[in-house]
């Protein structure tokens, strides 16, 4: 057993493994579902901080259009205070991605664990922790691996493709697939940025006519496309894909539309609040400092009513007398 398979591999295995166990029926469709929830709420923690930086990001949108007018064309000055936006606001784009590093071997893994189950049902008893042949379903499998259940509900086999058509079967993972690939676009949308107005082609006729095209504009434009274009790939990869790693991949989607609808949209204002931290740090300290320069540089002239005296006061004089 190499480093992946002990430290990734085998803890998902006797995961899976102990929630077939309980389930009714030892269902494995619904063993799945369970999992994907169970990891769901285990990412949930960066889940939040994911999407604050989705949160904070769009409130810098008015703030990095300010830099991009001030800068006029200078792209090294514009990066620089870019980032030095991002640093005082502790913002960190590639933060985002964070979930979906942490989901890649975890997807990895479940479709080697689903190979064990069906082509390769010789190793399960290598990859079963002792302790779990105490559940009857677990000591009936290590007897006999044929004993293992792969059905949904107790008609779809989850270790099938969605194609070759085989009846009814295959249109449910086709429909799984069509499931996956609309919920992949719901949370894409969902965390989008706001979008350009122009086309990509727009953006290539300008850069043909010798225009140096908008970065920011061109990477919405991509964003925009790969929102509309992605989804269509992953209803052909989930096609392609054993049925329980679709069922795995939509629970996870309808799971994350969910989560990211109740962050972004109920509790908006406590996500607002998250991401003006920093934003109101730094106006207080800009505020003390102003008012400092602003009593320093303060003068008053003296009064002609009652004959009032008043001292002007500078940040280069010394405090004088009042003058009878």
């Amino acid at each position: 057993m190499n480093i992946f398979e002990l430290f990734i591999v085998q803890p998902i295995f006797n995961l899976l493994l102990f929630i077939y166990s309980i389930v009714p029926f030892a269902d494995f469709g619904i063993a799945i579902i369970i999992f994907t929830i169970i990891i769901r709420f285990a990412l949930w923690p960066l889940v939040v901080k994911q999407l604050h930086q989705v949160k904070a990001m769009r409130k810098l949108q008015p703030e990095l259009a300010r830099i991009k007018k001030a800068t006029k064309g200078n792209k090294q000055l514009e990066s620089m205070q870019m980032l030095e936006l991002y640093k005082k606001h502790e913002v960190k784009p590639f933060r985002s991605i964070l979930v979906l590093l942490i989901q890649l071997p975890i997807f990895i893994a479940l479709f080697q664990v689903i190979q064990i189950f069906t082509i390769h049902r010789d190793s399960i008893e290598k990859f079963t922790y002792g302790f779990m042949q105490m559940f009857e379903p677990v000591k009936a499998l290590l007897t006999d691996p044929n004993n293992f259940n792969e059905k949904f509900l107790g008609v779809i086999d989850l270790t099938q493709h969605a194609l070759p058509f085989a009846g009814w079967g295959s249109v449910f993972l086709i429909l799984l697939a069509g499931v996956a690939a609309f919920t992949q676009y719901l949370i894409s949308k969902q965390t989008s940025p706001t979008t350009s107005t122009k086309r990509l082609r727009d953006v290539l006729a300008e850069a043909g006519e010798g225009k140096e095209p908008d970065q920011a504009e061109l990477n919405a434009v991509v964003m925009g496309k790969m929102i509309k274009f992605l989804p269509i790939l992953m209803f052909f990869i989930m096609l392609s894909l054993p049925g329980a790693l679709a069922l795995y991949y939509v629970t996870s989607n309808i799971f994350a539309a969910i989560q990211q609808h109740y962050l972004l949209k109920r509790d908006a204002e406590e996500m607002d609040k998250l991401a003006d931290l920093q934003i109101k740090k730094s106006g207080k300290k800009a505020t003390a400092k102003v008012r400092a320069r602003e009593a320093r540089e303060a003068t008053v002239t003296p009064s002609k009513k009652s004959g009032e005296n008043v001292t002007r006061i500078s940040a280069k004089d010394t405090p004088r007398k009042k003058e009878s």
